[in-house]
Order: C-alpha cells, then sequence, then structure tokens
C-alpha cells in the first residue's frame, strides 16, 4: 500500500536551515494532500504544513510562517520541507501524511515514522 519514509532530520544550529524529504511508494501519490506534522517530547502532535495534491495550495502554522516552506514534486513521489532561522523551539519529530488537504491529523490516512530534528542553541 502507501509508505512513507521522512529523511534529512539531523542537528543543526539555531539559525541554521535544513530540509526534509518525504518519499512515498504510492503510486496515487498525486491524488492526495501531503501534511508535515511535529511532536516534541513530552507535547503532542502539532500541525506544520500542508499542501494540496497538485501543490496549488499551502498552509502552515503561525509559528513556522515565513521560515518553513513545503513543496513536492509528484514525478519522484516526494515532498519536501525547507526550514530556516530554526530555534529550538523547532526541535521534535517531523511526520510526513498523506490525505484530504487539511490541518488536522484527522485529515490525515497514512503516516510516516518520523525524523528527528534537533536545533542547538
Amino acid at each position: 500500500q502507501v509508505q512513507l519514509v521522512e529523511s534529512g532530520g539531523g542537528l543543526v544550529q539555531a539559525g541554521g536551515s535544513l530540509r526534509l524529504s518525504c518519499a512515498s511508494s504510492g503510486r496515487t501519490f498525486s491524488i492526495y494532500a501531503l501534511g508535515w506534522f511535529r511532536q516534541a517530547p513530552g507535547k503532542e502532535r502539532k500541525f506544520v504544513a500542508a499542501i494540496s495534491g497538485t501543490g496549488a495550495r499551502t498552509s502552515y502554522a503561525d509559528s513556522v510562517k515565513g521560515r518553513f516552506t513545503i513543496s513536492r514534486d509528484n514525478a519522484k513521489n516526494t515532498a519536501y520541507l525547507q526550514m530556516s532561522s530554526l530555534t529550538p523551539g523547532d526541535t521534535a519529530v517531523y511526520y510526513c501524511a498523506l490525505g484530504p488537504y487539511g490541518t488536522s491529523e484527522d485529515d490525515y490516512s497514512y503516516w510516516g515514522q518520523g525524523t528527528q530534528v534537533t536545533v542547538s542553541s
């Protein structure tokens, strides 16, 4: 079925940048919206950004607006989250998910296992 694999996480200093990738094995990748969520230790998973199936529409959490950019390359069955001006508050496990376009976890049906992003001060 649909499988999602996040990559690109790691350790970065505050103010730095990082690009996360979400690769899908599904042949129907382009019909799904893709969302990025993150979860810090002891915290609930929160919405970060979403992009429609065609890439025409995007949505961002206020906390990352202007710093993060979501994109997708449907020919490669891959989506990206370009993160810049990172702060320690961005430290979390980042997950990608596929489903109808939305900002809620309930809007998404398929989830990756996450990739750790750690931002040091």
